[in-house]
């Protein structure tokens, strides 16, 4: 199974996500699953940001060495499922790949309280060090739901 993380720019949120979901899986000693992310923007490799890399290090997850990647056709094509940060996103990809809307997913819905209404995993970038905290709190919490569906 190959899972791709989606966010806007590929250097906070898929980054971590996809960081968060690797670490659990090889401590659960799962290599049955690949996991890579992308972001809908070109940022043009820029280097993860370092806020995130340093939560995502504090946390036994690995930080480091993470450039952004503009989502392309293969990754969407490759995947078995697509999640996604912010509902707006699913409206970006399919504009570009509608035959994907069926793998789409709101990493939010994996939570054990998801709400709809609250389903977005905000963009914590150029925002104070308790935006990022809580960005990794909602990451770690819908990937820990994530992990009993995989």
């Amino acid at each position: 199974m190959k899972i791709l993380f989606v966010c806007m720019a590929n250097i906070v949120r898929s980054f971590m996500a996809e960081r968060v979901l690797k670490g659990k899986l090889k401590k659960a000693k799962r290599n049955d699953v690949g996991v890579f992310s992308a972001g809908l923007i070109d940022m043009d490799g820029m280097p993860a940001d370092s806020i995130a890399a340093q939560i995502l290090n504090d946390h036994g997850f690995d930080g480091i060495d993470h450039h952004s990647q503009l989502l392309t056709e293969d990754m969407v094509s490759q995947a078995e499922m697509i999640i996604i940060m912010e509902k707006i996103h699913r409206k970006m990809i399919v504009d570009q790949h509608p035959e994907v809307d069926g793998k789409i997913t709101l990493l939010k819905s994996y939570s054990r309280d998801y709400n709809i209404q609250y389903g977005d995993i905000r963009d914590p970038y150029n925002m104070s060090i308790y935006h990022y905290r809580l960005c990794f709190s909602e990451i770690c919490l819908s990937v820990d739901g994530l992990m009993k569906c995989i």
